[in-house]
């Protein structure tokens, strides 16, 4: 049975799916998914869809973000009775979502067979790091600051002996759902920026999926290779351990950005591939659950 009749039998009418590129601010959120406690971007964009079509059943993710991580490149599909034209059904749906920080950034009509989920082919997490003596007034909430001067090119070395497929079990949360922690990593890149008010690091790390607090247990142990606790090679011996233990801290959520998600084909037109990844990768300079 093709999928348009199956959800034909499952909601009794044609449904129409839409993929949806959103950004969002964690902050206010207790993560992406929906949570008995706390309000999730799950929840405020099913409200808003169900302002729309109240029988509009769940959305569906590309990646868990946890509470407090933000996004610039999230993907969410959803099923509507209606027909929408795309442009529309995304100012119809900001209007729902205002005043909360949450917006859709494209959407586009997709087959039966697409999913958010599923048909992702690699995600793109970026997270920002401030070093600076004074507390962050602009970008509190937004960047991990350290008080610290980091050796950029030492983290960099470090980053280097993640790239590759592993078991991450050292770099993998306790509460990780994930039925395997073995996972490749497709880039690991650190990239920073000196001014006279301090210095801004991006840590950027692309793969198909991500352990559960897999980029924040990668960028803890990062920052400690860079304030000259561990050297680089201690990575790699943390890696092959394969115990959580020899994990560095964890970094707080405050700098995590979902920046991206690959399908093939790109359900919003324009530049696909690897082409349109490295322009996400520079505006920002993870089952799949992740961070």
């Amino acid at each position: 049975m093709d999928t348009a009749r199956r959800r034909k039998q499952c909601y009794g009418w044609d449904m129409h799916r839409f993929a949806l590129k959103l950004e969002y601010d964690g902050r206010p959120f207790s993560g992406w998914q929906r949570q008995r406690n706390g309000r999730s971007v799950q929840q405020l964009l099913e409200e808003a869809l169900r302002r729309l079509d109240p029988e509009a059943p769940p959305v569906v993710g590309a990646g868990r973000t946890d509470s407090g991580v933000h996004a610039t490149g999230q993907v969410a599909h959803c099923d509507l009775r209606k027909a929408w034209e795309p442009d529309r059904l995304k100012a119809a749906i900001n209007a729902h979502l205002r005043p909360d920080p949450v917006s859709v950034l494209r959407a586009a009509g997709v087959g039966g067979d697409f999913s958010a989920r599923f048909s992702a082919v690699e995600r793109t997490y970026a997270y920002k790091l401030v070093c600076r003596r004074a507390p962050l007034a602009l970008k509190a909430g937004l960047a991990w600051r350290v008080p610290l001067e980091l050796d950029g090119s030492a983290m960099r070395e470090g980053a280097s002996h993640l790239v590759g497929r592993h078991d991450f079990t050292t770099f993998r949360s306790a509460h990780c759902q994930a039925e395997s922690p073995v996972k490749t990593l497709d880039c690991a890149r650190v990239d920073w920026k000196e001014d006279h008010d301090g210095t801004d690091f991006v840590f950027l790390f692309r793969a198909r999926s991500f352990l559960h607090r897999q980029v924040r247990s990668f960028v803890g142990t990062l920052e400690r290779v860079g304030a000259g606790a561990w050297s680089p090679d201690e990575v790699a011996e943390a890696l092959l351990a394969c115990d959580r233990a020899r994990c560095g801290p964890v970094a707080p959520p405050d700098g995590l950005y979902l920046s991206g998600v690959r399908y093939e084909p790109d359900p919003f037109g324009g530049t696909t591939g690897r082409r349109r990844q490295a322009g996400a990768a520079d505006s920002a300079r993870a089952s799949p659950m992740a961070d």
